[in-house]
């Protein structure tokens, strides 16, 4: 019996033969591409700031999500783990920001009003004076370095306005999205696994969720050792007696989460601040901060990220310089646990992988 195959002719009528791959039409589909692709590069460049806003709480979500977990699993239910653990980092951040700006806002008025003083302190030293004295450097100088000119200089009171405008704008919108990232921190990430290809799944998801544990536990780890810092620092500025040691040390435990470079310029903030005060305490700072960074390299970091993340001082060095050359103190944070993230894909995927050949 012969079957008859019946065509269904479509009503927008029969699809005519493929295009010839001509030079024009092969030079028209390359350029086409080209300019999306600059397209895309500009589109990306416009949005850069939001998309780094967007990066911050994503990581902030992956670090603070462990929590979360750990209050799931002590019967809290997530909606109010997620409200909790969140209202705790703000507290946190809004303790910070309320002991750092207003003393950086006095010391900076009382610098502006004092400049034409510490002007008048250079003549006394002899060379300058001589160079005043032919070029009239320093009067000049003093004549230009008024309060009211270095408020215009900085932007005036309308660019002060803008900038504060803009930290708070940038901290809301990072507060809220990692807000949203907890709450829906399975949804998505199982959402993203199943755009991998079934067969993979399994493998992708046990590696991904060890990248995000390695994450959790690096943030973790780094603001243990942060608190730890300022504590440490709080206590001995008080003891010192410098002036506004509660700011002092949030800008230690601040700095101190910078891998590698962070502790060396919080400790430089506070041994000039110390020398201002007396060569007493510039000298007793600088020893504190010596000895504290021995400690916090050799006993206090190794314990705490040794189930963290393992990298090496080499890779950690070079992640970090890279880090802040591609996105500046945002990448000097979140330089080591990408590197240690590499390095398990490496271990995993690409090592195996290479055997087998």
């Amino acid at each position: 019996m012969q079957v008859v195959v019946v065509e269904e002719s479509s009503r927008f009528g029969k699809p005519g033969p493929p295009m010839r791959r001509s030079p024009l039409i092969i030079g028209f589909t390359a350029g086409l591409g080209l300019l999306l692709a600059y397209s895309a590069y500009l589109a990306v460049q416009n949005v850069r700031s939001i998309l780094i806003l967007i990066f911050i709480a994503m990581f902030l979500a992956i670090g603070l999500n462990p929590a979360v977990v750990r209050l799931v699993k002590w019967g809290v239910p997530r909606g109010l783990a997620v409200a909790a653990v969140g209202i705790g980092a703000m507290l946190v951040l809004c303790g910070g920001i309320v002991a750092l700006i207003p003393p950086l806002v006095q010391q900076s008025n009382d610098l502006v009003e004092n400049l034409p003083h510490y002007i008048d302190n250079l003549q006394r030293n002899d060379q300058l004076n001589k160079l005043n004295n032919d070029y009239q450097l320093l009067d000049q100088l003093k004549s230009v370095a008024t309060a009211g000119n270095v408020t215009k200089a900085l932007g005036g009171v309308w660019g002060g306005v803008q900038v504060a405008f803009s930290a708070v704008f940038n901290i809301l919108t990072v507060i809220i999205l990692t807000l949203y990232f907890m709450a829906a921190f399975d949804r998505l990430k199982e959402g993203g696994y199943k755009l991998v290809p079934a067969t993979r799944r399994d493998r992708v998801r046990l590696l991904g969720d060890e990248i995000l544990a390695k994450v959790g536990a690096y943030l973790g780890g780094a603001l243990a050792i942060a608190v730890v810092a300022g504590i440490s620092s709080f206590v001995f500025l008080l003891i010192l007696g410098i002036a506004y040691p509660y700011a002092l040390a949030v800008l230690v435990a601040i700095t101190d989460l910078i891998p590698q470079i962070g502790a060396t310029l919080g400790a430089v903030v506070v041994s000039i601040v110390g020398f201002a005060t007396s060569l007493q305490a510039g000298i007793a700072c600088v020893i504190f901060f010596v000895v504290y960074q021995q400690v916090e390299n050799y006993l206090i970091y190794p314990t705490v990220m040794r189930r963290a993340v393992k990298v090496s001082d080499l890779a950690a060095i070079i992640s970090v310089l890279v880090g802040v050359a591609l996105m500046g103190v945002v990448g000097a944070l979140i330089a080591i646990p990408v590197v240690a993230a590499i390095q398990l894909i490496f271990r995993e995927v690409v090592i195996p992988r290479q055997n087998q050949r």
